[in-house]
Order: C-alpha cells, then sequence, then structure tokens
C-alpha cells in the first residue's frame, strides 16, 4: 500500500468517528465529517491505482465511472456519495439554512456505508474494523 493511500485511509476512520461525535452536537459540522470520511476513502482507494483529483467534482466522476458503472458498486452507493456532497454544500456554505439532524444522520450511515465498501472492494489494503453506525 502507498503511503498516501495509507494517510487517506486513517483520515477516512477518524474523520467518520468525528461525524459521529458530531452527530447530537452539531448537524451542520456532522454532516461536513461525514463527507469528508467518504472523500478520504475513497481517495485512498484511488491512490492504491495511482490516481489522485484536485476538484471534488472530479472524484464524484471518478466514483461513477470507475466504481459505479463498473459495477464494483450498485448505484445506490454513487447516488449516496452524490447525496453527500449536496448535505455537506448545505452545512458549509447554507448560511442560514441548515443540516437537519435527520439528514445529518443520513450522512453519517451513507459514509459509514461508503468507507464499508472502500474496505469491501480492497481487503487486502483496507479493514472494515472501524465500526458501525
Amino acid at each position: 500500500m502507498t503511503e498516501e493511500a495509507k494517510a487517506f485511509w486513517e483520515r477516512a476512520v477518524r474523520t467518520l468517528d468525528a461525524a459521529r461525535k458530531n452527530l447530537l452536537i452539531d448537524p451542520d459540522t456532522a454532516a461536513s465529517r461525514a463527507y469528508y470520511a467518504a472523500l478520504y476513502a475513497v481517495s485512498a482507494h484511488f491512490a492504491l491505482q495511482g490516481k489522485s483529483f484536485e476538484k471534488h467534482t472530479a472524484l464524484e466522476a471518478a466514483v461513477h465511472r470507475d466504481l459505479v458503472r463498473t459495477g464494483l458498486w450498485p448505484k445506490e452507493l454513487g447516488a449516496a456519495y452524490t447525496r453527500l456532497m449536496q448535505i455537506r454544500a448545505r452545512g458549509d456554505y447554507g448560511g442560514a439554512k441548515h443540516v437537519s439532524p435527520d439528514a445529518a444522520d443520513e450522512a453519517v450511515r451513507s459514509a459509514a456505508e461508503l468507507v464499508r465498501a472502500v474496505a469491501q472492494v480492497n481487503p487486502a489494503e483496507f479493514t472494515d474494523s472501524f465500526g458501525h453506525s
């Protein structure tokens, strides 16, 4: 495993834990951390292949192109990643509009599912022993 992939995976696990801890305290922060947990996990997957992305939208496109369309992930996981991006945008940039507790819960559950999915397609490199939502 590359150092970059390892670093992204460690961030994914830590950030998912932070999302869970913030769920009852601050839904905006929980949603943001949930999105970044998924982003780091997916980035770890692509780092194993020597791929990196500078833009969030480029990473999202790679999720759909390289994971969903190839059949590694079901369409629902691609949709969950896109939904996480939307929820995170509200939490980070929504101004007076905030992430609802239900949407934050959805975000944390989706992030856990996405992190788990990355571990499942890379079982030799990543463990999914980070806990369950």
